[in-house]
């Protein structure tokens, strides 16, 4: 099972900060993960240089599998008929030509979807019906027991803090399909600080189902931190295993100039009723064992 390095909002323009940078690519060379997933926002303003310096960041990084997915950021706002006849134009030349992707390492399947809306909704996103089912289709292909992982920027469940933000619309329609796909973890960005949530906690589901793990970073290098991580920065490290899920928040240290540990989360995967060696699968149907 992989170890993943998580990050997110970047913001390469006004708001960036070299030496968090410089820390961030420390701590990927130390990690040594199997893959780095980055969900969205690389810019400020989608500007061509703001890009361009994006690009020769992630050239810097240690050579392991990358996942990327757009940021309301990485589309125009100002420039209006650019947003309107081609928003992710400069974002297709210097991250990725692919909007939905999918990414498959040893014991996980990782599929980034796109949730910018820069027609309709460009703050807070959309995901469409036609990507749920492109998920569905990479997940129907991922062997039993792998991981099944999700990458949006835009947020699903809210942070508990008294920041007030509003979920991606259609939230539930797309929570209600992971589940379905067998999703473990959704990972994402947008709202510039870390936290851990459940599916559960805004889709209360089927009685004993077990809810996704939605995990955020915070912006990882840009002044544009928000709530109890305000002018910090942060990203995360996702351990898998073949019965638990395990994240833990990485912030920047300014004094120390590194970024280290601050807090972790334990999760069984879906399928599993308890952490620790003992872990009890789902109950059997009626007629398929178990205590009478």
């Amino acid at each position: 099972m992989p170890t993943i390095v998580h990050a997110s909002d970047l913001h390469f323009g006004k708001p960036f900060r070299p030496e968090a940078a410089r820390a961030f690519r420390r701590a990927v060379e130390e990690l040594a993960p199997e893959l780095l997933v980055l969900s969205g926002d690389f810019t400020q303003r989608a500007k061509v240089r703001e890009y361009e310096a994006a690009r020769e960041f992630l050239r810097s990084l240690p050579p392991v599998p990358v996942v990327v997915t757009p940021g309301n950021h990485d589309v125009p706002l100002y420039r209006v008929w650019e947003r309107l006849l081609a928003p992710l134009r400069n974002y297709r030349e210097y991250i990725s030509d692919q909007l939905d992707t999918v990414t498959r390492v040893a014991g996980a399947t990782v599929v980034a979807l796109n949730s910018t809306a820069p027609h309709t909704a460009i703050v807070n996103g959309r995901i469409r019906d036609r990507q749920l089912r492109f998920a569905a289709e990479a997940f129907r292909a991922a062997p039993d027991g792998e991981a099944r992982i999700v990458v949006a920027h835009h947020h699903l469940a809210p942070a508990p803090d008294f920041e007030s933000d509003q979920i991606l619309p259609g939230f539930q329609r797309c929570l209600d399909a992971f589940a379905v796909m067998g999703v473990d973890m959704v990972l994402g960005g947008h709202l510039h600080r870390g936290y851990v949530s459940d599916s559960r906690d805004v889709r209360p589901g089927r009685e004993g189902e077990q809810g996704i793990v939605i995990v955020h970073s915070g912006t990882t290098t840009s002044w544009r931190g928000r709530g109890r991580e305000r002018m910090r920065n942060s990203f995360n490290l996702v351990r898998m295993a073949a019965e638990h899920l395990e994240v833990t928040h990485h912030m920047y240290l300014e004094d120390l100039g590194v970024f280290a540990p601050s807090a972790s989360h334990a999760f069984p995967r879906r399928g599993r009723r308890v952490l620790g060696t003992h872990v009890l699968p789902d109950d059997p149907a009626p007629g398929e064992g178990g205590d009478p």
